[in-house]
């Protein structure tokens, strides 16, 4: 019996020759069991119900009943933007209390976030007693604004306020229309701060000690390292930080309405809202535009930062 050789099969110049099976191990891939379903299901759909339910269905339900008038009882009836342009012509808080929304918020942004950055370097810097000092000025973000209101009411009291018994002044400080504002500033401001340095301390603790030194190195000052250097780096924390100084300068209520119910120049876009919406009146289509308003102010701000910042990362 005779055995016929056959040539070698070779591979022809330019092509790969063809693989065969993979040697080592096919993984296989696992399939969700049934109980894993569940508790993706789970953990996923309650939180997003939850979104759902408690921030977006009021959003969306605010936006709807701003253009209709309805007082809770009754059923609700579209008339369209009136409610805006009544807002806008004949409603005389709305000005005064959206120049002083803009006033609160540029005086946390150029101010109070500034003093909380400062106070976050410095005791970046492990000072002596360093944590003592980082209680005392965290302290006031632990209170709720309602309580804040409470201790500055004592402190500015024309009778037996602190302020006035030091200096032995008679000053009204909450009852005059032309300082209350500037007044309750400070005392928004007192606990602003406190929240800032946290942000920023915890950013700075972040940092990598070689860039500081590299800097130091080049013959920069600290000041000089600290914002060309430290500070760029930071640029997560300040968006963060700018989201919470906006957020808290729109919807500041609890002080304002803790220490005249936000009239007498203490108007706000956010005790407006209440007083139409929770008030006799009972104007929930009318309060509705005006939280329509004040989310647009909000968004105005948030959005066109984020886009600026997120440009320049394209740009890059």
């Amino acid at each position: 019996m005779t055995t016929t050789l056959r040539p070698a099969r070779t591979t022809r110049p330019g092509r790969r020759a063809r693989r065969g099976p993979a040697a080592g191990p096919v993984r296989k891939v696992r399939r969700l069991t049934v109980v894993d379903r569940i508790v993706l299901t789970v953990m996923v759909g309650i939180p997003a119900l939850l979104v759902a339910a408690l921030i977006w269905g009021p959003s969306i339900a605010s936006i709807v009943l701003s253009f209709t008038t309805w007082n809770g009882v009754t059923p609700p009836r579209f008339i369209g933007t009136r409610n805006y342009e009544q807002v806008a012509t004949i409603y005389p808080p709305f000005w005064p209390a959206v120049s002083h929304n803009v006033l609160w918020l540029l005086f946390l942004l150029l101010i109070a976030t500034p003093l909380g950055l400062l106070l976050a370097v410095m005791l970046d810097k492990e000072i002596r007693g360093t944590r003592i000092y980082q209680s005392v000025f965290y302290l006031p973000v632990v209170l709720s604004l309602a309580l804040v209101g409470f201790i500055w009411q004592l402190i500015y009291s024309q009778d037996q306020g602190l302020i006035n018994q030091l200096t032995g002044a008679d000053v009204n400080w909450l009852g005059d229309s032309s300082i209350n504002l500037p007044a309750v500033l400070v005392a928004a401001g007192w606990r602003h701060v406190g929240y800032i340095m946290v942000l920023y301390l915890a950013g700075l603790k972040g940092v990598d000690t070689e860039i500081k030194e590299a800097a130091a190195l080049d013959g920069a000052t600290e000041t000089q390292s600290f914002f060309r250097v430290v500070f760029p780096t930071l640029k997560p924390i300040n968006i963060v930080v700018l989201v919470v100084t906006v957020i808290e300068g729109l919807r500041a209520f609890d002080i304002v309405y803790i220490v005249n119910k936000g009239t007498n120049g203490l108007e706000l876009l956010s005790v407006l809202i209440t007083n139409n919406i929770l008030g006799e009146a009972s104007r929930i289509g009318f309060g509705s535009a005006l939280a329509v308003i004040l989310l647009v102010i909000s968004l105005a701000f948030i959005i066109t930062y984020l886009y600026q910042n997120f440009r320049k990362e394209d740009v890059r």
